[in-house]
């Protein structure tokens, strides 16, 4: 007689949530967002498609999900990384780590830049589009904040404004970065970032 292994144990919602933006970061990057299967990416991360539906609603709802992770995962190391770091220092090290994101996540960019094209187009794909650029709009913003905080500097602009600055030089250089890597390479990232964290962080502007 063998013994009965009772029920499965149930996936934690977070879990699920975790394996299926891993597969689809993946599946998206992988095949683009036409060719992607919500079906191929469920089965990848051990569920039904139901699975998706019931956590982002959709395809279109789980592409932006994807690119919301990004800007909350580049918070968080940020965060981690500033974490006792002095005003002298913090500027130069947030801008190697947003170039080291923007040159060696390029699935990301190329995602960001396949949605935002489709957003053009399609007034649905727009509409989950919208607030996820008013999430990494406010993520960058918080990013501000949480540098000033930590370190005394006072910004030269309020951190919203200096958040859409920072998102929109963001989005530039990984546009021209994958349009032209031989030519905006790291170095010359890593540059235009610390010139405009200057600008926003100025030295007269440090307690």
């Amino acid at each position: 007689m063998t013994d009965n292994p009772g029920p499965a144990r149930r996936v934690p919602r977070a879990e699920v949530r975790r394996r299926l933006l891993a597969e689809a970061v993946r599946v998206f990057t992988e095949r683009g967002y036409d060719d992607a299967r919500i079906e191929d990416i469920a089965h990848a991360a051990g569920f039904t498609k139901g699975a998706v539906y019931s956590n982002f609603g959709g395809k279109q709802e789980l592409f932006g999900a994807v690119l919301r992770q990004g800007a909350e995962d580049e918070l968080a190391t940020v965060s981690a990384e500033i974490d006792g770091a002095d005003a002298a220092t913090v500027i130069g090290r947030v801008a190697e780590l947003i170039t080291a994101r923007i040159v060696g996540d390029t699935g990301h960019g190329q995602l960001g830049l396949e949605f935002a094209a489709r957003a053009a187009r399609d007034e649905r794909t727009r509409a989950v589009l919208a607030p996820m650029r008013r999430a990494q709009r406010d993520t960058a913003a918080r990013s501000v904040t949480e540098v000033t905080e930590r370190t005394g500097i006072a910004a030269a602009v309020p951190a919203e404004l200096a958040g859409l600055i920072l998102h929109c030089l963001t989005n530039g250089l990984v546009n021209e970065h994958l349009a032209d890597p031989e030519a905006v390479t790291a170095d010359v990232i890593e540059q235009a970032f610390s010139a405009v964290l200057t600008a926003l962080l100025p030295p007269t502007a440090r307690t």
